[in-house]
């Protein structure tokens, strides 16, 4: 079944394609069609700005609407949103920090949500998870220090420190996480042969 590529080369004859008389202009035609075609306009775009405007709205009508009674007292929802504005934390103290935190705080929750956890790794991923919760634990009695201490140089490092122990855990678990996962791959191939 195998043939010589030079060999068919050689018998090959090319066919002759005749091309009808109008082919120029009916390509011409469809070239200036394409050209010229008007594009569909887009609808959904008016619609969004729309939708973002009503949310704009909404947002600066909630934000500017009266929360005092009409005695002029503060409603009690009212008072524990301005308690706990008065109060100090590591993002509070500067814009520096603010993003510190933020940065850390957006890390974690991120590590946390690519946990991949199953019924083999379940028993890894509690006992790190536990040693999260005592350094949150410890990060809000960090705080509270700020709160009663005052803003120091000691406890700003500490909190900072916290929030890096924290990521740090998590990275190491995703990668003990991994290292299991592939344990488990090779194992698994291994009773199959």
């Amino acid at each position: 079944m195998q043939q010589d590529i030079r060999e068919l080369l050689r018998n090959y004859k090319e066919k002759s394609i005749e091309m009808s008389a109008n082919h120029a202009s009916k390509f011409e035609d469809l070239l200036q069609k394409k050209i010229h075609q008007k594009k569909p306009k887009k609808y959904y775009i008016k619609w969004m700005s729309v939708a973002a405007s009503v949310v704009l709205l909404v947002s600066l009508a909630i934000n500017f609407y009266p929360t005092q009674t009409i005695d002029g007292n503060l409603d009690n929802s009212d008072a524990k949103i301005e308690s706990s504005q008065s109060q100090i934390s590591l993002g509070s103290i500067s814009p520096e920090f603010q993003t510190i935190e933020t940065y850390y705080r957006n890390c974690i929750n991120l590590e946390i949500s690519q946990l991949e956890m199953t019924e083999g790794n379940k028993e890894i991923v509690d006992g790190y998870l536990f040693k999260i919760a005592e350094l949150t634990k410890e990060y809000k009695s960090l705080t509270n220090e700020l709160n009663t201490k005052g803003v120091n140089d000691a406890t700003i490092d500490a909190l900072i420190r916290n929030l890096q122990l924290r990521l740090q855990l998590l990275k190491r678990l995703q990668k003990q996480l991994k290292n299991f996962k592939t344990l488990n791959t090779k194992r698994n191939e291994t009773q199959i042969l």
